[in-house]
């Protein structure tokens, strides 16, 4: 039976869709900080820029995005836009031209919000059943979904979260292979290998296993695959065999082929942010602090942290709220300048 479940710590709501045991989906929805991924918003047209194809322009909270669009742009008009990509890899908001609005408003403005994580996989399982184990994020469905909620006390068993964290693992156990997994600003490198000695047929064998990672850890981008032990000249016959393994992708990934070097590449469209850069991002590691705390259930009301850490979660008062009421104990937070950015004390 396919179920939905969403475990929720401060600032943090990690979703998971399961089979039984196997885990068929996952994401991240962080409430207090979401990704904006279509959104609707009226923006200020900052500055047209015909040769990149569109205008850099201005949300209602200052966030800076770029709007594709060929159509005649004025510099300092009004325009309805939905963000077609979050915010991610360093790289900011992308948008898209929206429907226009009877009324424009005088200045920039937030219409409406586009769909939570949780909103969306619900959408992608509609008979699936929401195992919620926090009120309040259940209070935060749309009515539509509200008669699918079930109350649950821990949405996740110790399996689930060992399942969840290894998604942040640059590593990937495909069964015959492994494959290792390395982010870069301009594309994701998978290497894939094997301590026995790899073939063809184990490649191939891999594919649909290689293809469910890049599903739930939200590969996106360029995607460049190193097939392990099958030679250059034979690469571009597994072609088929990985656009197979990919038919199901809900993002509808596009293998365009070998590359010269043989390396089997993909293109995946962006949409929200990637799982390692949720996790791995110092609002991740913050919220895994917190989360770390609740867990083992440490003594102490001093926070003392990193910049990065000190930062992230001073910008997400929510999170911090919503830790202080589940402790119920006051916490005060302190800036360790000379510490490493992942280090933290409590005290």
């Amino acid at each position: 039976m396919i179920e939905i479940r969403a475990a929720c710590s401060p600032g943090d709501v990690r979703i998971a869709v399961t089979d039984h045991e196997t885990l068929l989906d996952a994401a991240i929805w962080r409430p207090g900080l979401p990704d904006g991924f279509d959104d609707w918003h009226i923006a200020r047209i900052q500055t047209v820029a015909p040769a990149l194809g569109g205008a850099f322009v201005t949300l209602h909270n200052g966030d800076n995005g770029f709007l594709s669009c060929r159509d005649a742009l004025v510099q300092g008009e009004l325009i309805s836009v939905r963000v077609s990509r979050s915010a991610q890899n360093g790289k900011g908001l992308r948008l898209r031209k929206a429907e226009p609005v009877p009324d424009m408003p005088v200045a920039p403005t937030l219409l409406a919000c586009g769909p939570s994580p949780l909103e969306e996989l619900a959408d992608r399982y509609p008979d699936a059943p929401l195992y919620i184990d926090a009120p309040g994020i259940a209070a935060r469905l749309p009515a539509r979904l509200r008669p699918r909620f079930q109350r649950c006390q821990q949405a996740f068993d110790d399996t689930l979260e060992s399942d969840f964290d290894e998604l942040g693992s640059e590593f990937a156990d495909l069964g015959q292979l492994t494959a290792s997994i390395f982010p870069t600003p301009a594309l994701i490198a998978i290497d894939l290998d094997s301590a026995s000695a790899p073939n063809f047929k184990g490649n191939v064998a891999s594919f649909p296993a290689l293809a469910r990672q890049i599903r739930l850890r939200n590969l996106s981008g360029t995607l460049l695959i190193d097939p392990a032990g099958v030679k250059t000249r034979k690469r571009p016959a597994l072609v088929s065999f990985l656009r197979d393994a990919l038919l199901d992708d809900p993002l509808k990934s596009q293998v365009l082929g070998a590359t010269p070097s043989g390396l089997l590449e993909i293109t995946r469209p962006r949409r929200r942010p990637p799982l390692h850069e949720l996790l791995s991002s110092p609002h991740g590691r913050a919220l895994s602090v917190l989360r770390t705390i609740l867990r083992e259930d440490r003594k102490g009301r001093t926070l003392t942290a990193s910049i990065s850490l000190f930062r992230a979660l001073e910008n997400d008062p929510e999170a911090m709220s919503d830790f202080i009421s589940r402790r119920a104990a006051p916490l005060e937070l302190v800036m360790d300048p000379n510490a490493s950015p992942a280090s933290w004390s409590l005290s």
